[in-house]
């Protein structure tokens, strides 16, 4: 017999409001990742033996520099949750609270390079 109450149930939501949330954005990311980095693999081996103007005329195509901003919001969402796991089950107090944040910073500042990069040899700098 389940101590949920109906409405519990119904939402699915656990003591902390939010678990099954972030078990699927971490799901969703995982395969959106599966697809996002065969591109990247792709386009990295294409590109591997060419010079820095074939990188600069590969990222100037709009749907190559949409997709590679897709890859790296996915992988830095997904590293954040995966790391914010870590972090939650290994430590405690104080230092859980401040490897949270470091976390969540250290996920936006890699997010913001990978992009302004991506931006910048889209637009031929």
């Amino acid at each position: 017999m389940s101590m949920r109450t109906p409405l519990g149930r119904v939402r699915g939501l656990g003591s902390a409001k939010e678990g099954t949330g972030h078990f699927w954005m971490q799901r969703v990311t995982g395969v959106a990742n599966l697809f996002l980095m065969t591109f990247f693999v792709f386009l990295v081996i294409r590109l591997s033996s060419g010079t820095y103007a074939d990188v600069v005329a590969a990222f100037g195509n709009p749907l190559v520099g949409l997709v590679m901003g897709l890859v790296v919001v996915s992988a830095t969402v997904h590293m954040r949750l995966g790391m914010q796991i870590v972090i939650e089950d290994y430590l405690h107090g104080a230092a859980r609270f401040v490897a949270i944040i470091a976390n969540t910073f250290f996920s936006v500042v890699v997010a913001f390079a990978c992009l302004f990069a991506i931006i910048r040899l889209s637009l031929g700098a």
